[in-house]
């Protein structure tokens, strides 16, 4: 099955922006169940994995010793045959794991907490109830909402971020937004990322019309501002 022995489009060997405080990879897990309109990894969402399991693991051993973390990223990686496998990997290796998920995937995020092979998620929140279909190009809010509770009531640790393009979402949406997050428990920063425009997305997005003012939010969060 090529989807399980080709898990992986592509692989960035360093980066010191995408695990807090760590210097890590980045393994990019092909294919993904939501098609975000501000979404710029078009190819890696829609193509076939192209880097075998085999071909990871070689790369892993010779990133032992200069990287103190590992990256699963997408695509949405927990959907990958070769998710919990490859996450066995790399902590018996001694990397620390972060994961990047859309929080659709409960069931495989909940064994993989469980067997103890993650340290730190980023969890995606795409956008209000209303206007998760149109953002996200998927039903799977109430997925989401399960993750973040589960999340919650383990006390596990992460962080809950959100793309921003006013042409999606408004600081009224984002008031909203936070205001789900804490009603829910969060107690954390909420993130929020500037679209980037790579000139290829879902949604044919380009600069937002309207400026996103942070100032305009209401939220008894944090707020932290990435690329703005």
């Amino acid at each position: 099955m090529r989807d399980a022995d080709f898990p992986l489009y592509s692989l960035t060997p360093f980066t010191t922006l995408d695990y807090p405080d760590k210097t890590a990879c980045i393994a990019w897990f092909a294919g993904c169940n939501m098609r975000c309109a501000y979404c710029y990894n078009v190819p890696i969402v829609t193509g076939a994995g192209q880097i075998s399991c085999a071909e990871f693991i070689k790369f892993l051993d010779k990133r032992k010793g200069k990287l103190s973390g590992v990256v699963f990223s997408g695509g949405e990686c927990t959907l990958s045959p070769a998710f919990l496998p490859l996450a066995s990997e790399v902590k018996s290796r001694g990397f620390l794991l972060k994961v990047d998920t859309n929080g659709s995937n409960l069931t495989i995020i909940g064994q993989a907490i469980s067997l103890n092979l993650i340290d730190y998620i980023a969890l995606d929140f795409k956008a209000t109830k209303e206007k998760f279909l149109k953002v996200s190009g998927s039903n799977l809010y109430k997925n989401f909402l399960q993750t973040l509770e589960f999340l919650l009531q383990t006390g596990f640790k992460f962080e809950v971020r959100t793309t921003v393009h006013t042409d999606l979402l408004n600081e009224a949406d984002i008031s909203e937004m936070s205001e789900i997050l804490y009603e829910h428990g969060y107690r954390g920063v909420y993130y929020l990322q500037n679209f980037l425009d790579t000139g290829e997305n879902f949604g044919n997005l380009t600069q937002a019309k309207a400026k996103f003012d942070p100032n305009l939010i209401r939220s008894n969060l944090e707020i932290g501002l990435r690329n703005f």
